[in-house]
């Protein structure tokens, strides 16, 4: 019974029924001239048009995409911080293309660097940040590449922190949309990819520059959250641009635009035909209290898990919402188990289809019981 007790059932809660039809042959209603293309969900990861998705291209700046993720990992987990001073190299400074004109020596905040990646994406400020998280280029670039592999990103490697053009150097629209989904869940980024105007103070004589965000959705389109323009002779015109309407948040990627506002063209039609045929319902907020673990062995033997995320799933609109949700949490984990730690999951099912989940966490550390709790514990259970 006490085994039984540290598991919480399956439990099935049903709501109302959820009609999930999503578009598979509608890709010719949408006119897209870029090269490749792809629109995601980023609630629940659903792909909702695609045109060679998983080609595999340069992407020109949207590159920073990953190096903005890192950077906000790296602030989350304490390793950074926004207000870290952070000294500017030769080979910082010597990056050109867009820039914010940083001079070797000089000192600059995180939350500078990183308002010039993300509004003006800057490489040299790519470059400064990429050696103060890891000490070097080439160690940044690692943890690049190992992060796509962590996210399933299988189309894509990365040479470089900012797109620069190099050999094998490549993603997908795909990817790219993964990556954005993921760079949006940090709240910290939020405020950064949606500057539209910003300035700077750069270089040992002080000097004032301005910023201009490089997307131009940030202005001209309703919603707009982030996320990144690129552009070279090779790659040709890039985005990732995303939106969100009531709790329908979504990515629009493309690449290989011939032009400027082809790129935007494609994106505002894609993020249109989203929002036009689909919306999103939130089941859950990050942080929810979700369910309750049981654990005999623990100081405190009842344990609250919470959401890790917010858990919404797509519906077409206007469709009927059934579905059945499912909470499964770990049998018998090792404690101590530190904060944060995953012990079950939330599902969702439509017709025995698994649609969405989320994953659930200790809100707090678990530490193992001493030997006199545990004796007490005893006793309580014999009377």
């Amino acid at each position: 019974m006490k085994k039984l007790a540290s598991i919480i059932i399956a439990v099935a809660l049903v709501a109302t029924p959820i009609n999930i039809s999503f578009a598979k042959d509608n890709n010719n209603a949408i006119n897209v001239s870029s090269k490749s293309a792809i629109l995601m969900d980023i609630g629940s990861g659903q792909i909702l048009y695609e045109k060679n998705s998983h080609e595999k291209l340069p992407p020109a700046s949207v590159t920073k995409v990953m190096t903005m993720l890192l950077i906000c990992e790296a602030l989350d987990e304490g390793k950074i911080k926004l207000d870290d001073s952070v000294q500017i190299s030769e080979v910082a400074s010597s990056m050109g293309g867009s820039q914010i004109f940083l001079e070797p020596g000089e000192t600059q905040s995180v939350d500078n660097l990183l308002k010039g990646i993300a509004v003006a994406s800057a490489n040299d400020a790519c470059v400064a940040m990429a050696e103060h998280v890891s000490g070097s280029i080439e160690g940044f670039v690692e943890l690049m590449n190992k992060k796509a592999k962590e996210l399933g990103m299988n189309d894509t490697h990365f040479v470089n922190t900012n797109g620069l053009p190099v050999d094998n150097h490549y993603t997908s629209a795909h990817d790219i949309a993964v990556m954005s989904k993921e760079l949006l869940k940090h709240d910290t980024i939020s405020k950064y990819l949606t500057t539209w105007m910003d300035h700077l103070v750069v270089g040992k004589k002080q000097a004032t520059i301005g910023l201009a965000n490089t997307n131009k959705l940030i202005k001209h389109y309703q919603g707009a959250t982030g996320v990144k323009t690129g552009f070279t002779q090779q790659a040709k015109y890039c985005l990732s641009a995303s939106a969100k309407r009531g709790d329908t948040h979504l990515v629009a990627a493309t690449l290989g635009a011939e032009t400027s506002p082809d790129r935007f063209k494609d994106a505002s039609n894609l993020l249109n035909y989203g929002f036009a045929n689909y919306e999103s319902i939130k089941l859950c907020s990050k942080d929810d209290n979700i369910a309750t673990l049981t654990l005999d062995k623990a100081e405190d033997n009842k344990v609250n898990l919470v959401a890790k995320e917010n858990l919404t799933v797509l519906i077409e609109k206007g469709g009927a919402k059934e579905f059945t949700k499912k909470i499964k949490v770990s049998e018998d984990p090792n404690i101590p188990i530190k904060k944060g730690t995953v012990l079950g999951k939330v599902q969702v099912y439509k017709d025995k289809k698994l649609i969405g989940q989320v994953d659930l966490v200790n809100n707090k550390d678990i530490k193992k019981a001493s030997y006199l709790q545990m004796l007490q514990k005893v006793i309580d259970n014999m009377i």
